[in-house]
């Protein structure tokens, strides 16, 4: 049995517990919601991993890690991901649940102590985050935006994404540029730090088989002493239709050429037909059996891959491929036909319950894993109402043919993107 509770630490701060004891781990995390900016992305980026690193009750790599063994191999981790067009910033615990400890002692009680610790007391030295730490983390970031580049099937989709959205804050990276990590200076991380945890929206998620009032208290008591300033409003811009078409060509030394072509869908949370363009997705290009994979892929053998997804809190569809160089218009047409297909209500009963069963496994999922979980509930922060998995398969089964043919007509070509490659090779 699966029980959930959510409450207010404080005023912008929100605090959600989801129990189950078929989990034999317990995970919390702090997550950070600021509006994604040019300005403060590389700056804000870089804030987690380094705050993850120490405390000022555990100042070093070595002395944490000694902590963290003594609480039975527990991990502290940081991450940096986009929800629209906020930026999250989160740093997690994990660890063993209460009941295996060997003493009797509450894990989830520590975890949250030590949560706090590295959150809200980093080891500054004379005001500062560690030089050396700081330097660390900067190197390590811009591997993390290199890495990026370097794997062109995830470049190409970001580069979509980034051309798509050029006038809007969903088109920053979500680490801020290269060069804006280059140019960080030390001095500027303790003003992000305390804007960080002072001004931004604050979700903390705490999941698994643990003593959720002993979490609560170590939390409450941590913004109690902070004093939190007025949070900072975040919001997504929902932009309903492409006017024209974007049309970017691009010439790299890669193996294999990619097609990226974005849409618009005219819909994203919190609007209520979100159900229906999940349903329309996976309809399209979401599953083994939908249009695009039996169609462009098999049936037509046009691409290594091509697959269709849906960013509910952005309202924007996105298909990718990896095509011969000779087949890239090819490949673009036959996906607009297919499209086109699902405008009309071409589709039979049996592809709309393959899609419907597919979407329904997918979120029954979710509940096997605590990150799975904790993806789940943060991704509906700005939604209306808050659902279980389960509410939201029902609520797919219950997605009319109409409102997929009504979903698919909302669609709009906004741009195509195309990466091409000197060489063919199969992925």
């Amino acid at each position: 049995m699966i029980e959930i509770e959510q409450r207010s630490v404080c005023n912008g701060v929100n605090f959600r517990s989801i129990k189950d004891t078929k989990f034999k781990t317990v995970r919390m995390s702090v997550n950070f919601m600021l509006p994604l900016q040019k300005s403060t992305a590389a700056s804000s980026a870089i804030l987690p991993f380094l705050l993850s690193r120490a405390s000022r009750e555990y100042p070093d790599f070595t002395k944490l890690g000694e902590r963290l063994e003594e609480l039975y191999g527990a991990e502290i981790n940081a991450d940096v991901q986009k929800l629209g067009d906020v930026q999250l910033l989160s740093v997690s615990a994990t660890g063993i649940s209460d009941r295996y400890a060997l003493e009797g002692e509450s894990v989830s009680a520590e975890l949250s102590k030590l949560l706090c610790s590295v959150i809200f007391d980093p080891p500054f030295e004379n005001g500062k985050f560690s030089e050396s730490g700081f330097e660390q983390e900067k190197r390590q970031t811009i591997e993390l935006i290199e890495s990026e580049y370097n794997d062109k099937r995830s470049y190409a989709k970001l580069r979509c994404e980034e051309l798509m959205c050029k006038n809007e804050p969903y088109g920053i990276n979500r680490y801020g540029s290269k060069e804006d990590i280059q140019n960080l200076k030390l001095d500027e991380l303790t003003d992000a730090w305390q804007y960080l945890i002072r001004n931004a929206k604050i979700e903390i998620v705490v999941l698994g088989d643990c003593d959720t009032e002993q979490a609560y208290d170590g939390f409450f008591q941590a913004f109690s002493k902070l004093g939190k300033n007025e949070t900072v409003p975040c919001s997504t811009e929902n932009v309903k239709k492409a006017e024209k078409v974007n049309d970017v060509t691009e010439k790299m030394n890669v193996a294999q050429s990619k097609l990226v072509l974005g849409f618009r869908t005219a819909t994203a949370v919190p609007d209520d037909k979100t159900s229906a363009v999940k349903l329309m997705t996976a309809l399209f290009g979401g599953t083994p059996s939908s249009k695009l994979f039996l169609n462009v892929r098999e049936k037509l053998s046009l691409c290594y891959y091509c697959s269709a997804q849906y960013n509910s809190m952005k309202g924007i569809m996105l298909v990718q491929s990896g095509v011969e160089t000779k087949n890239v218009e090819k490949a673009k047409e036959e996906i607009l036909i297919q499209l086109d297909e699902i405008r009309k209500g071409n589709f039979d009963e049996n592809e709309l319950n393959s899609a419907k069963l597919s979407l329904c496994n997918s979120y029954r999922t979710v509940c096997d894993s605590l990150g799975g979980l904790e993806a789940w509930y943060l991704s509906q922060t700005f939604a209306n109402e808050t659902k279980r998995p389960e509410e939201s398969a029902a609520i797919i089964q219950a997605v009319t043919r109409q409102e997929i043919i009504d979903a698919a007509n909302n669609v709009t070509l906004d741009t195509v993107y195309r990466l091409i490659g000197s060489g063919e090779v199969t992925e």
